[in-house]
């Protein structure tokens, strides 16, 4: 019996010895090691509880794995919604007797389900875990694109692109939360593979959705319906967080990680510690009170004006001049593109800087430029105003990283997320649905890239004051 118990001891200290797989050191208390185990608790290789430590350990890494496969496959989802019908909107404005009046409502949809369902994000998060509100945003966005194109009318038309675009907004609203739950020490790298996934299936939907549609036959109903099988199998990694209510893999921390991690430096966190553990929770944070969470909401909602503008209209742009559909369709794809590399790098440099205005600057800059190109040479010059543009748009993954550093605790990046985005995108509710009625009454795109670029000056204001070293909490809890 001793034997067996010292085999036991033996071969479960050699295991643990090893480096976690997060990176984290592990240690021993073992002969020759700094420090003993806390009184009563017992040692990983005490045949009690070391199996079934490894065991929770282990479970462990392959939980967060899957998570991260769910955030991946939950970003590619939530675009291509916009962007295929962007590539195909001609086609769809033809089948559906649409004006240009009426298109310019269906590119503002977006916004208005984004604000409207937004906010509800928090709500049903705290009800039924974030896990679960994800896994059901998954499949209304698969159900939306699967009935939204052979509804046969415009109202139909409308009503199931509201019930993908609801999913696309919950799921838009609990992503930094996500993050910030389970990976609150890498919140600049989580958020750029999200962003990352999120530019690759806009690209993906810009680039295949057209050359995909003739080869089914021409019929946009097919072109547009093939993205619901996308969304169907983001489900799949989601159901298994249904029951649980939005807990980190930390929360359930064995008791010597506990008490290794009380030695740790002041402020050094532990990884994959759920932050309601280290940072101080944000119970009544009256959100409106900050000045630094209205900024962001007002560059939220001014570069997500320019982005549904860009991925509504811009391949309509490029064919008024003379370029063929699937060319349009390929230079949306590489403005979209862009952000694949950009998505990834810019969370990560704007995470190690103290102020984030000189990316704001950087990308407003590029945007001045690619309007300004479409207006003098549309055609000529395409490819560069598709690259500029697609720089322009990476505002978005900034606007991300920024509502993650903006708050201290995932209450706070929860309420600030809910309200940024919300707010955000009502303010960019007009600008699709101006730029279709400005287009149809004068006849050209002159006025509509005016109003875009012009957007572009207070975008870059607000971006500059939101992007400050300062946190939502401290500004409400001072009332300023």
């Amino acid at each position: 019996m001793v034997g067996e118990e010292s085999r036991t001891v033996a071969s479960t200290t050699t295991c643990a010895a090893a480096p976690a797989s997060d990176g984290t050191e592990t240690r021993e208390g073992s002969a020759g090691g700094t420090d003993g185990p806390e009184p009563g608790h017992r040692e990983a290789g005490d045949p009690e509880t070391g199996d079934r430590g490894a065991g929770r350990s282990g479970t462990r890494v392959w939980t967060v794995r899957l998570l991260v496969v769910g955030i991946v496959l939950a970003a590619l989802n939530l675009r291509p919604a916009i962007v295929s019908l962007g590539a195909l909107l001609e086609e769809v404005r033809t089948g559906l007797g649409m004006s240009g009046t009426v298109a310019g409502l269906l590119t503002s949809l977006p916004s208005l389900c984004f604000a409207v369902f937004g906010v509800t994000a928090p709500r049903l998060a705290r009800r039924f875990g974030p896990g679960a509100v994800v896994c059901a945003g998954m499949t209304a966005i698969g159900a939306g694109l699967l009935i939204r194109p052979f509804t046969g009318s415009t109202a139909g038309f409308l009503a199931a692109s509201a019930l993908a675009l609801m999913g696309i907004a919950v799921s838009n609203v609990l992503m930094p939360v996500i993050v910030k739950q389970w990976f609150p020490d890498r919140v600049g790298s989580m958020t750029g593979l999200y962003s990352m996934a999120l530019a690759l299936g806009t690209a993906l939907a810009a680039a295949v959705t057209v050359p995909v549609t003739e080869a089914l036959g021409g019929k946009w109903e097919s072109g547009l319906a093939l993205w619901a099988a996308l969304a169907a199998a983001a489900v799949l990694p989601w159901l298994l967080f249904l029951g649980e209510r939005g807990r980190a893999p930390a929360e359930r921390t064995p008791a010597r990680e506990r008490h290794r991690g009380e030695r740790r430096t002041p402020g050094e966190r532990v990884p994959g510690r759920h932050p309601s553990r280290e940072q101080t929770p944000a119970p009544g944070l009256r959100i409106t009170r900050s000045r630094t969470a209205w900024a962001l909401a007002v560059f939220f909602g001014l570069q997500a004006t320019a982005a549904y503008i860009t991925m509504g209209w811009m391949a309509q742009i490029f064919r008024d001049a003379g370029v063929s559909a699937s060319t349009a369709g390929l230079l949306l794809a590489l403005t979209m593109v862009m952000g694949v590399p950009l998505a990834f790098v810019i969370p990560r440099v704007a995470a190690r800087l103290p102020h984030q205005g000189p990316i704001v600057v950087v990308l407003g800059t590029s945007g001045l430029a690619g309007y300004a190109g479409l207006y003098f040479a549309p055609a000529a010059g395409a490819l560069a105003w598709a690259l500029l543009l697609g720089i322009a748009n990476c505002a978005f993954p900034l606007a991300l990283t920024m509502v993650g550093m903006r708050a201290r605790s995932g209450a706070g990046v929860a309420k600030l997320s809910a309200f940024a985005q919300s707010t955000g995108y009502l303010i960019s509710l007009p600008g699709p649905l101006l730029v279709g009625v400005l287009y149809q009454h004068s006849g050209g795109w002159g006025l509509p890239l005016a109003l875009v670029a012009a957007l572009l000056i207070p975008q870059m204001v607000a971006g500059v004051l939101a992007g400050r070293a300062r946190t939502v909490e401290e500004e409400a809890a001072a009332g300023r």
